[in-house]
């Protein structure tokens, strides 16, 4: 689009691109041949392409061509910008990044279930913003029949920016009622099932547009999150974000398939009673506790978000 736009300017140009322009045929025809033909100069790129199977392709044909090419520039930052797509292409699902939001004490609710609101407006708009910026937002089944989300992006402006909705339900506890089944053929919604639930009830959800994704159990009877997330990255999806429950959030975590942790606090304090963010995660000794790296922290009003990358 880029090189259209530019059109004759485009001639003796330099081209800045955070990825190897690819030499190959895929669902458009190849980036690096198209620079050639628009008789860019120079390209100057981040990242070589991660797939090993056309690595440097793309940099031989620019070269053979006469093209300048320079690689590596802001190699990490473009990293962290393409995080999804490299993911996808190293370990074949999204990235995963985990929203949680929480009182000091690592509460998500009170005793009673109340938890509107923990944190502030700006936490909830950047929380919004957020939802933009990924493919896919996925919630278990309990926080979608309790909280009846909607799941949407609801700043201004940013409406049609919602992503997929992705509900973690093996027998399709939801209800046919829940805004997100209502809302289905407006904004798509995914649920992750086991494959042999009732027949009828499959066919209700289908019929009011939701996607039904069959994944098989794990070896303790709880969905096998593994295939689910390679199940996703084969339908396109690089960035998911997981906004709860607590199962759901600890089951990812338990399976090593947690990247990002984005957390939201509100200083308040809600007390043991109260509803946690994580439940067990199965750990003896600290040692053996997840290790995070902090990336960012940013003041929201009263609230703060201090996000993290998972330590491998």
């Amino acid at each position: 689009e880029a090189i259209a736009r530019a059109g004759a300017a485009a001639k003796g140009a330099t081209a800045y691109v955070t990825l190897e322009p690819c030499a190959h045929t895929g669902k458009t025809p190849p980036c690096a041949q198209a620079l050639v033909n628009a008789g860019v100069t120079r390209v100057v790129s981040a990242l070589k392409d991660p797939d090993l199977r056309v690595a440097g392709a793309g940099y031989a044909l620019l070269a053979e061509a006469g093209v300048d090419v320079v690689d590596g520039v802001l190699a990490a930052e473009a990293a962290l910008l393409n995080e999804g797509f490299l993911t996808r292409v190293s370990s074949g699902r999204p990235m995963v990044s985990v929203k949680l939001a929480s009182s000091l004490d690592g509460r998500t609710a009170t005793h009673s279930g109340h938890s509107q609101w923990i944190t502030g407006a700006r936490a909830r708009n950047r929380a919004h913003l957020m939802r933009a910026r990924t493919d896919a937002i996925m919630v278990g089944s309990a926080t979608a029949i309790v909280d009846d989300p909607d799941l949407t992006c609801r700043l201004p402006g940013l409406g049609d920016r919602s992503p997929r909705r992705i509900v973690a339900d093996g027998r399709l506890r939801l209800p046919l009622t829940s805004k997100l089944v209502r809302s289905a053929s407006d904004v798509p919604v995914w649920i992750l099932t086991f494959p042999d639930g009732d027949a009828a009830r499959r066919q209700a959800f289908e019929d009011c547009g939701v996607v039904l994704i069959d994944v098989p159990a794990g070896p303790d009877g709880t969905m096998d999150m593994a295939v689910a997330l390679s199940l996703l990255g084969e339908r396109g999806i690089t960035r998911l974000m997981v906004e709860g429950g607590s199962r759901l959030v600890s089951s990812l975590m338990r399976a090593g398939l947690v990247d990002r942790l984005d957390w939201f606090q509100a200083p308040k304090i809600i007390g043991g009673d109260g509803y946690p963010a994580l439940v067990g995660l199965g750990i003896d000794t600290v040692d053996e506790a997840p290790g995070f790296e902090l990336l960012e922290v940013l003041s929201l009003g009263e609230d703060t978000l201090q996000s993290f990358s998972v330590k491998r």
